[in-house]
C-alpha cells in the first residue's frame, strides 16, 4: 500500500532531479562532448555576469575581504552575531561531505583536472555569494524569537516588487494617491506591482526539505566512518550524535557558541595535516600540479570526450560544494550585525574561497599524492582513508574519521541555523514551529545514522536544486541594489574609514 503511494512520488522526484541535475543541453565540440544541466546553465552565466558587474570583485577586493572579516559587530546586542560568526556558520554548512567524498568523486570520475575547474567555479561563484549576501543584509529584519536579526532569500522575495516607472509626461490627477513613490524632483513616479510571497514560501519549503535530507546524509556518513575506523556499531554513534545535537539545538545561542569553536579548529587541523603531507611529498608536488593543469584542458585525456567529463565533474562538484547562488548562506549573512551591507557580502564571498580553494584542495592533494595502486578500485571515504593510511599510517584513518565527524556535525548545526528564519517565514513566529522542525531534523538524523534511505537523499537533491532556481529568480533582477551598495561602499564608506 505504502509502496504504491510512494512509487509515483519517487518517479516525480526522479524526473525533476533529472531536469535540474541532468544534461539539459549537450554540446558536441569536435570529439569533446559537454553536458550542461539547468543549474549549470543558470549559475555559471549568472556568476560571470555578477563578476563583470562588480568589476571583478573576487580579485580586486580580496584584501578588503580579509580586513572586514576581523571587524567586531557594530552593536553591543548580546543576541546578534558578528560578521565573522556569520561566516563560521556558513562555512560550517559549506564544509561537509562535499569537501571530502565529493572531491574524491569529482577526481575519480573526472580526473585530476576536475579540481582546477572547481577552483574556477569558486572564483566565479564568489561574486554570486557577494550579491545574495548583500541583498540579505539590505532586507534583514529584527528576529522576535531569538533576538538579533534574520533574513535571507525568502525575506527579500517577500519585499520584491515589479517596479514600474513613468516620467513627467504621464498625467496623474492625484499623483500622490495613484503612485507609491515620487522622486524628489517630482519627475519620476514609481508604482509597485504584485508581491512575491509565494516565491518566498517555495524557497523556504525547498530549503527545509533539503536540510532534512542533508541531516540523513550527515548521520550516515559519520556512522560509516566510525564503523570503519573504530569498529563502533552504528546505533551507538547515532545515539551520541543525536544527543549532542539536541543539547546544542535546545540551548538558546548554543549553535553559534559551538560553531565558533568547532569550525576554526577543524579547518586548521585539516589544512595543517595537508601541509605536512605536501612537505613530506615535496618532490612529487610539481608533478601533481602538472597533472592537474594538464588534464584540466584535456591535453592528456585518455579517451575521446575525456575533457568534457573533467570539465563538468569539476563544475558540478564545485557548485554543490561552495553553495554560491543556492540561497542558503544568506540565511546566516542576514543575521550579521555589520555597519554596511557590503561588508557581509565581502565576507561571504571569502567563504567560497575558504571552502573550495582551501578545504577542497586539501582533499584533492591528499588523494593525488597517493600512489595509484593504493587507491585503485576504491571510492568515496574508503579511497580517502586509504590515501591517508598511506601518508601517515593508521593514524590517518582515525584522523579522517574524526574530521568527517567534525565536518558533518558542524554542517548539521549550520543548516539548523539556516532553518530558523525559514520555519518562521512559513509557519509564523512561534517556538512550537521551531521546536517541531528541530525534532523532525533530529529524527532524520537518527534514521540516517542507522540506514541509507536513497529516496530521502534524492529529496535533499531536489530541495537544493529548487532553492537555487528560486533564489536566482530573485537575485538576478535585484542585483542592481547590491551593485549600488557596492558603489556606495567604495565611494563613501571606505574613504570615511581611512
Amino acid at each position: 500500500m505504502i509502496n504504491s503511494l510512494l512509487n509515483p512520488l519517487k518517479a516525480l522526484v526522479g524526473a525533476i532531479n533529472g531536469l535540474l541535475w541532468g544534461d539539459l543541453i549537450v554540446l558536441n565540440i569536435g570529439e569533446v562532448q559537454i553536458g550542461l544541466s539547468i543549474l549549470v546553465v543558470v549559475l555559471i552565466p549568472a556568476g560571470i555576469y555578477f563578476t563583470v558587474r562588480t568589476r571583478f570583485l573576487p580579485f580586486r577586493m580580496f584584501p578588503e575581504m580579509i580586513k572586514v572579516v576581523l571587524e567586531p559587530k557594530k552593536s553591543n546586542d548580546k543576541d546578534s552575531i558578528s560578521g565573522l560568526q556569520a561566516l563560521l556558520i556558513a562555512t560550517a554548512s559549506r564544509v561537509g561531505m562535499g569537501n571530502l567524498a565529493g572531491v574524491v568523486a569529482a577526481i575519480s570520475f573526472g580526473g585530476a583536472g576536475a579540481i582546477f575547474w572547481m577552483w574556477v567555479v569558486a572564483m566565479v561563484g564568489s561574486a554570486s555569494a557577494f550579491v545574495e549576501a548583500t541583498l540579505a543584509q539590505l532586507y534583514k529584519e529584527h528576529d522576535p524569537l531569538y533576538g538579533g536579526y534574520r533574513g535571507g532569500p525568502a525575506y527579500f522575495m517577500e519585499r520584491m516588487r515589479l517596479i514600474t516607472v513613468s516620467d513627467d509626461k504621464d498625467f496623474y490627477p492625484n499623483v500622490y494617491g495613484d503612485v507609491k513613490y515620487v522622486s524628489a524632483d517630482g519627475k519620476k513616479k514609481y508604482a509597485r506591482g504584485a508581491r512575491f510571497r509565494l516565491l518566498g514560501v517555495l524557497f523556504a519549503l525547498s530549503g527545509l526539505l533539503c536540510w532534512g535530507g542533508i541531516s540523513q546524509v550527515v548521520a550516515n556518513s559519520v556512522t560509516q566512518s566510525f564503523t570503519n575506523a573504530f569498529g563502533i556499531p552504528a546505533i551507538y554513534t547515532t545515539v551520541v550524535l543525536v544527543a549532542l545535537s539536541a543539547l546544542i539545538l535546545f540551548k538558546k545561542g548554543g549553535t553559534v557558541e559551538v560553531l565558533d569553536k568547532i569550525v576554526p579548529v577543524m579547518g586548521v587541523l585539516y589544512i595543517g595535516v595537508t601541509l605536512f603531507i605536501l612537505v613530506k611529498n615535496i618532490g612529487y608536488v610539481p608533478e601533481m600540479f602538472a597533472e592537474i593543469f594538464g588534464q584540466a584542458f584535456g591535453f592528456r585525456q585518455a579517451v575521446a570526450g575525456g575533457f568534457g567529463a573533467i570539465l563538468m565533474n569539476g563544475v558540478k562538484r564545485g557548485l554543490f560544494s561552495n553553495e554560491a547562488g543556492s540561497g542558503s548562506a544568506p540565511c546566516a549573512a542576514a543575521a550579521a550585525d555589520v555597519d554596511h551591507p557590503v561588508k557581509q557580502g565581502l565576507i561571504q564571498a571569502l567563504g567560497v574561497f575558504i571552502d573550495t580553494l582551501l578545504i577542497c584542495s586539501c582533499s584533492a592533494f591528499i588523494m593525488l599524492l597517493a600512489p595509484k595502486e593504493v587507491i585503485n578500485g576504491l571510492q568515496g571515504m574508503d579511497l580517502l582513508q586509504a590515501a591517508m593510511n598511506y601518508h601517515i599510517g593508521n593514524a590517518g584513518v582515525i584522523f579522517i574519521a574524526i574530521i568527517l565527524f567534525l565536518f558533518s556535525f558542524s554542517t548539521f548545526l549550520g543548516i539548523m541555523f539556516y532553518a530558523r528564519c525559514n520555519v518562521a517565514y512559513v509557519f509564523g513566529d512561534t517556538m512550537k514551529a521551531q521546536k517541531g522542525y528541530q525534532i523532525f531534523a533530529l529524527a532524520m538524523l537518527f534514521a540516517g545514522g542507522l540506514a541509507q534511505y536513497t529516496f530521502v537523499w534524492e529529496l535533499g537533491d531536489l530541495g537544493v536544486g529548487l532553492m537555487t532556481v528560486f533564489n536566482m529568480m530573485a537575485i538576478i533582477p535585484l542585483s542592481n541594489q547590491a551593485i549600488h551598495a557596492l558603489k556606495d561602499y567604495e565611494l563613501n564608506w571606505k574613504n570615511r574609514e581611512k
